[in-house]
């Protein structure tokens, strides 16, 4: 695939992005596009490999490795290095319902799994990927795709995330009609609340959305299954219902001082800030403008909250990590695909660097106590510098230090689905995860109630939940056939 000779004539080209000083001034996407030519260059450095790893999919070494959706690099970088991008659209969307989104927000474990990557830099493969699906919509050959007939079947959605929105574009196509239920006032999930804008406009998501609505899929916000519609009426009134609500409950941090005023976890920040751009009339609770910001915890969402934090004009900076900085990528053949992560500047580390002068991040450090003043309001933090030993941190007795802070944004991941009425109504056993007992089919332990995404993966990556939405839907669509063929035997 590709040019044969490609991968030795040219070098990978950075992302074009926007200058950090600038793109700090607004919530305005901070990637662009390459060109045409530029493209095609970077599209025929895929190396015709016998055996491409890029979209194995697998969980290896307890890392993605590979695309879970199987999307089919090879092919569709050897389309556009040909200049053949309409047919590059038609390979794209053959595995992946929503490629503005994952090439966007997909930390791309096709990249770290490419073969050329052993010894070299991987090829470009997300960007590659973006840029397609970019031009499809510009050049308006992305439509609706609604079917010619109707099946007569009802399925419900309960959460309008990645693995949701996935699940009924699915169904849809497959004739089923969908209603898509969401508790919030815009659907999305995850993509609307929880991804900042300058990473995923908000308009890309809507478009889809409008996509969706068009094909026959029906959405209906402000609505807590459980709360404000019982599971029980939904059982009644559709013959299968996906359960896609994600993995929101956020790891606490139970410290001294955690009662203070001034912390909170990240997705408050976020979710916040995302409606306020949106134009929210409700004022802000949330406020960094002049502030000693600490984000704990060093995944992407803590790299979202130092982006958001630096754009609200906050003080200072800080991001910790329990877990010591990652080595500079080593080429090494027989750990290739087993290796640790890599040290990476994200874009929010550049902004820092650009606004403030260096990388906010700071490793091997346990955060010990949270300080507050007589009123209760934050004031520092206390830490200690640790070890790593048999996979356990050990502190280093004397190193402890105390940082100034105004506000804390806890970004320590997810811990499972939140408990409540809806699931208890529904009847669904959890694991000792806190995720939602499913099969190999992900059907959960009640017949007719499928599962899909974070709810029965656990956290994981947006690519993960398109891919489960698929398998879900694939099953849902099954089972619904079965109970066709037995009512009319």
């Amino acid at each position: 695939m590709g040019k044969t000779t490609g991968f030795l004539e040219y070098r990978r080209a950075l992302p074009v992005l926007r200058p950090s000083t600038a793109r700090v001034a607004d919530w305005a996407e901070f990637h662009t596009s390459l060109g045409e030519s530029e493209l095609s260059a970077q599209a025929a450095r895929c190396m015709n490999c016998g055996t491409p790893f890029c979209h194995v999919g697998e969980m290896i070494g307890g890392t993605t490795k590979g695309c879970p959706l199987q999307n089919l690099v090879p092919e569709w970088n050897d389309l556009v290095y040909r200049g053949r991008q309409d047919q590059a659209y038609e390979s794209l969307i053959a595995t992946n319902n929503f490629p503005e989104f994952t090439g966007r927000v997909c930390p791309a474990p096709c990249e770290s799994s490419c073969i050329l990557g052993i010894n070299d830099d991987p090829v470009m493969i997300k960007e590659i990927e973006v840029s397609i699906v970019d031009r499809a919509f510009d050049e308006g050959l992305v439509i609706s795709s609604p079917p010619l007939k109707r099946s007569g079947k009802r399925v419900a959605v309960i959460g309008s995330g990645p693995a949701g929105l996935t699940c009924a574009d699915e169904l849809s196509k497959l004739g089923h009609s969908v209603t898509v239920f969401e508790r919030d006032d815009r659907i999305g999930g995850l993509l609307m609340y929880g991804i900042p804008n300058m990473k995923l406009d908000k308009s890309i998501v809507d478009r889809r959305v409008n996509l969706l609505r068009e094909a026959g899929i029906e959405f209906r916000t402000d609505i807590a299954v459980g709360v404000d519609l019982s599971a029980e009426n939904i059982k009644r009134e559709f013959d299968s219902l996906v359960v896609c609500t994600g993995s929101p409950k956020p790891r606490d941090l139970a410290i001294e001082g955690r009662e203070a005023r001034g912390i909170h976890f990240a997705m408050e920040l976020l979710r916040e800030n995302t409606k306020q751009i949106l134009g929210s009339p409700l004022p802000r609770t949330i406020d960094v403008k002049g502030k000693d910001v600490i984000v704990i915890g060093g995944g992407d969402t803590g790299t979202d909250c130092v982006a958001t934090s630096i754009r609200l004009g906050c003080k200072s900076l800080v991001q910790l990590e329990i877990m010591p900085q990652p080595p500079d990528r080593v080429a090494d053949h027989d750990h290739w695909l087993t290796r640790a992560r890599e040290y990476q500047v994200d874009y929010g580390h550049e902004e820092s660097i650009g606004v403030f002068g260096s990388d906010p991040r700071a490793y091997s450090l346990l955060t010990k106590r949270l300080l507050s003043n007589g009123s209760g309001d934050l004031v520092g933090i206390e830490t200690i510098e640790v070890e790593w030993v048999d996979g356990r941190p050990v502190e280093i007795a004397g190193s402890e230090k105390i940082w100034n802070a105004d506000r804390v944004f806890l970004a320590l991941g997810f811990t499972g689905v939140e408990k409540g009425r809806m699931l208890e109504d529904l009847g669904v056993e959890l694991t000792d995860r806190d995720t939602i007992r499913v099969d190999a089919s992900k059907q959960t332990t009640v017949p007719g109630i499928f599962a899909a995404g974070d709810c029965e993966r656990g956290q994981s990556l947006v690519v993960w939940a398109i891919a489960d939405g698929r398998k879900a839907a694939a099953s849902v669509h099954r089972y619904l056939q079965a109970a066709t063929l037995s009512a009319h035997p």
